[in-house]
C-alpha cells in the first residue's frame, strides 16, 4: 500500500516498514536456503564413502553426515530466531520493559505471567495466565504508568478521560483491573420504552474531564458531523431523524427495513446519542451502538435511554463473532481520519460481523473530495455488495458552502 501512514500510539508506523521487513525476511530466507544446500552438497560430495571403502568407512561417514545435518538444523533454528527478532523490531511489537524506571507496581503485577493454581489445563494445554494489553501501550508508557498508579481494592481515580486518551492512541485493551469504578446514583430512570425519548436528571452523567457540564451546553455545540444538538431528544431534530427526510440522502428507517429479510439485530458504528438504536428498538430490532465519550457522555446517555452502548474505538477488532448481525449502520464514524488503510481494515471487520444477505447502511457519509468518494466506492465494490440504494447529493453547510454526501444501502453477497 505504498508508504501511507497508520497512526498508532503517539507515533506513526509506516506501511513502508512492512516492505522493509519483507525484504529482510526474503534475504534471510534466501541465505538460509543457500547455506543449507551448501552444507548438504559439502557433506555428500566430500564425505560419501567410495565403493572401495564402503564397508570400512560406513560408520564414520554416517557420523559425519549426522553431524553436518545437526549443524544445518542449528543454523536454521538460529536464522528463525533472528528473523522473529527482526520482525518484532521492525513492526514495533517489542514487549514492555518492566525494568524501566517509574513503572507502576500494579502494571508490573498485571503484566507478569501467573501460573495456573491447579497446573496445566487439560482442555487447552495452558499452564499460565498471560495479560492482554495493546502493543501501542508501550509507546505511551508515561500515560500508562500514571493510569495504573491506583490503590488496589480502592476506588479508581476519576480519570476516565486519561484512559480514553490511551485508547485513542492505540492502547487497547486497557490493563486497569483491581479498583472500584466511581458510582453515580441512577435514581429517576424511566421505564422502557418511555426512556427512549425522555431525559433523566443531569446528575445521572459524569461530567468530569468534559468542557460542558450540562445538556444545554452540549446541544448548543456541533460535537461532530453527526451530532449537532443530538442530546435534545424531546424537541430537537432527533425526534424526526430516520422517520422524516430533510434531503434525498436521508433514508427512512421503514424503507430500509423493507429491503432486508428478517432484520433482528444490528450494529451502529459511531451512533451519536443512540437515536438510530432507539428507532430500531421501536421496531423490535436490537441494536448495539459503538461509541466513545469524546467531548460528551455518549455511553451514559445511550444507557439512560435503555439502549446498549459499546465503549470501543474503531482501531479495535469488533468483539463479536462472525456473521451475527442482520444490519450494520455507519455514518461519518466510518471516516477514520482519511487514512485509506484503516478504512480497509474497518470494512473487512464490518463484512466479517455482517451475515450473508445482511444490509450495510452507509448514512450521509461526507465526501470531502472526489478522491475520497472514489476511494470509498472502489473499496465497496471490492467486496461485491449489491447496491439496493445509492444516492450522492449535495447539502449546504452553515457557512453556505456546498458539501457532497453519499448514502447507500448495500447487501452482502453469499460467498462460497
Amino acid at each position: 500500500m505504498g508508504s501511507v501512514s497508520l497512526k498508532i500510539g503517539d507515533g506513526t508506523a509506516r506501511f513502508k516498514r512492512a516492505s522493509i521487513c519483507s525484504s529482510a525476511v526474503n534475504l534471510l530466507m534466501l541465505f538460509s536456503v543457500i547455506t543449507t544446500n551448501l552444507f548438504a552438497l559439502y557433506a555428500f560430495t566430500h564425505h560419501t564413502p567410495s565403493s572401495l571403502h564402503i564397508h570400512n568407512n560406513y560408520p564414520k561417514n554416517i557420523s559425519l553426515i549426522s553431524e553436518k545435518v545437526s549443524l544445518i538444523l542449528r543454523e536454521i533454528e538460529s536464522s528463525q530466531k533472528k528473523l522473529a527478532q527482526m520482525e518484532k523490531q521492525l513492526l514495533g511489537y517489542e514487549s514492555i520493559d518492566l525494568s524501566r524506571p517509574n513503572i507502576a507496581n500494579e502494571l508490573k503485577e498485571f503484566l507478569n505471567h501467573h501460573q495456573l493454581p491447579l497446573g496445566k489445563d487439560s482442555r487447552t494445554g495452558i499452564t499460565e495466565m498471560v495479560a492482554s494489553v495493546g502493543h501501542s501501550c508501550e509507546k505511551s508508557m508515561d500515560l500508562l504508568s500514571q493510569f495504573m498508579s491506583y490503590k488496589v481494592n480502592g476506588l479508581c481515580p476519576d480519570d476516565w478521560s486519561l484512559g480514553q486518551k490511551l485508547i485513542l492512541q492505540g492502547c487497547e485493551p486497557l490493563p486497569r483491573r483491581r479498583c472500584f469504578a466511581k458510582t453515580i446514583p441512577k435514581m429517576g430512570l424511566h421505564p422502557f420504552p418511555i426512556s427512549l425519548w425522555k431525559n433523566v436528571s443531569e446528575k445521572f452523567y459524569s461530567w468530569s474531564g468534559l468542557g460542558c457540564k450540562n445538556l444545554a451546553c452540549l446541544n448548543a455545540k456541533k460535537l461532530n458531523r453527526d451530532c449537532g444538538g443530538c442530546f435534545d431528544i424531546v424537541h430537537g431534530y432527533e425526534t424526526q431523524k430516520y422517520v422524516k427526510a430533510r434531503s434525498k440522502n436521508d433514508f427512512l428507517i421503514d424503507d430500509v427495513l423493507g429491503m432486508g429479510n428478517g432484520i433482528r439485530v444490528g450494529f451502529d458504528i459511531g451512533g451519536g446519542s443512540g437515536t438510530f438504536a432507539a428507532r430500531m428498538a421501536e421496531r423490535n430490532v436490537t441494536v448495539v451502538t459503538a461509541t466513545l465519550n469524546v467531548d460528551a457522555p455518549f455511553n451514559e446517555f445511550i444507557a439512560a435511554r435503555g439502549l446498549f452502548p459499546l465503549y470501543i474505538s474503531l482501531d479495535h477488532r469488533f468483539p463479536f463473532y462472525d456473521n451475527v448481525f442482520d444490519l450494520v449502520h455507519a455514518a461519518n464514524g466510518l471516516d477514520v481520519g482519511g487514512r485509506p488503510e484503516k478504512l480497509e481494515f474497518l470494512m473487512f471487520d464490518i463484512d466479517r460481523v455482517l451475515r450473508a444477505g445482511g444490509l450495510f447502511w452507509l448514512d450521509n457519509f461526507y465526501c470531502s473530495s472526489d478522491d475520497k468518494k472514489w476511494a470509498l466506492t472502489r473499496l465497496i465494490e471490492k467486496f461485491g455488495y449489491k447496491k439496493l440504494k445509492w444516492v450522492v447529493g449535495e447539502k449546504i453547510n452553515g457557512s453556505g458552502k456546498s458539501e457532497v454526501y453519499l448514502s447507500a444501502v448495500l447487501q452482502k453477497p453469499v460467498r462460497v
